[in-house]
């Protein structure tokens, strides 16, 4: 028996076609609107915590650091002055240098995140002042009389007094920064033995 003639096609034309996106000049597909979201998202955030967290960390010592500066100043503060020579770096850091042989010598610092202080009291005899006035940058001949350089503030801060009637004398040393400024009053009541007063402030 004679079978019907029946037509053979090729599967693929029963197959659809789907079409397919061009593809990118290295060969790969291009990526969808929702890939393309996530990945801008994603970099935004990276760029967040790359510029943020810097940042934070700056702010957050920044703010430590004049914590710090604070509770120094404030420790220093309890202590009051102290009744024996500064340590020769203080010495040589605020250029203050207590003559050898000096008597009542006491000192005091302060610090904070902008500026320090040492405060420097010592009597001592002529050739010591000359010897401390020389080191310091300047001499006796720099010595206003009746002038008394250390201001209210500095004075109450270790109870200093300068009372009317006593024979001031001052100056002022100043020096190119990041070197102190040191402000220097003697007592010349007594020549032969003049007690000296200095405040050096120095920033950081």
């Amino acid at each position: 028996m004679t079978l019907p003639h029946q037509s053979q096609q090729s599967p693929q034309s029963h197959e659809s076609h789907q079409a397919q996106p061009p593809l990118r000049s290295d060969g790969k597909l291009p990526e969808d609107h929702r890939h393309m979201i996530r990945r801008r998202w994603i970099t935004a955030v990276i760029i967040v915590l790359l510029v943020g967290i810097p940042a934070g960390y700056l702010v957050v010592s920044a703010g430590q650091s004049r914590d710090s500066g604070r509770d120094k100043e404030r420790e220093s503060s309890a202590a009051g002055l102290q009744t024996n020579p500064p340590s020769w770096m203080k010495r040589r850091v605020f250029e203050v240098p207590v003559p050898w042989g000096a008597w009542d010598v006491a000192y005091y610092e302060t610090s904070n995140w902008k500026t320090s202080r040492l405060y420097v009291q010592f009597t001592t005899d002529a050739y010591g002042l000359d010897f401390f006035l020389f080191n310091a940058g300047t001499s006796r001949s720099q010595l206003t009389p009746g002038r008394i350089t250390i201001g209210d503030r500095d004075s109450e801060i270790v109870g200093w007094t300068f009372h009317e009637g006593t024979t001031w004398s001052g100056t002022t040393v100043k020096r190119e920064e990041p070197r102190p400024t040191t402000d220097i009053t003697v007592d010349l009541t007594d020549p032969a033995f003049p007690r000296v007063y200095a405040v050096s402030t120095t920033s950081p």
